[in-house]
């Protein structure tokens, strides 16, 4: 079998302070809504839409824990500093670094 993930979706507290965070990261959202569903932003990476939908009144946050491959133009680290983005975690490795950062929702993010 052969499998590639295609869809991924985030429902947030805050969606614009999380539209606003992974835009930080390098994410282009554009703003959608299907019928009469909410209101929601969709970034086209590669092979897979990546979907931010406000969370559902009463819903728990999950606790999904989140890891990106960026291109980025520059440093990464100089980015997240940049940005105001808090580093709760660092490993490097001989061919890149990894850092680990946390979204508006307390989702872990790893980011190299």
């Amino acid at each position: 079998m052969s499998a590639k993930l295609n869809l991924l979706v985030l429902r947030c507290q805050d969606l614009s302070a999380s539209k606003k965070f992974y835009e930080q990261l390098g994410f282009q959202f554009h703003k959608e809504q299907h019928r009469t569903g909410p209101v929601h932003y969709a970034a086209q990476l590669e092979e897979m839409v990546f979907e931010l939908y406000p969370l559902k009144p009463g819903a728990a946050v999950d606790q999904t824990r989140l890891g990106f491959r960026l291109s980025v133009e520059g440093d990464l680290k100089e980015r997240l500093d940049r940005a105001g983005i808090e580093i709760c975690d660092f490993t490097h490795h001989p061919k890149y670094s990894v850092y680990v950062v946390q979204d508006p929702d307390g989702r872990k993010v790893v980011l190299s």
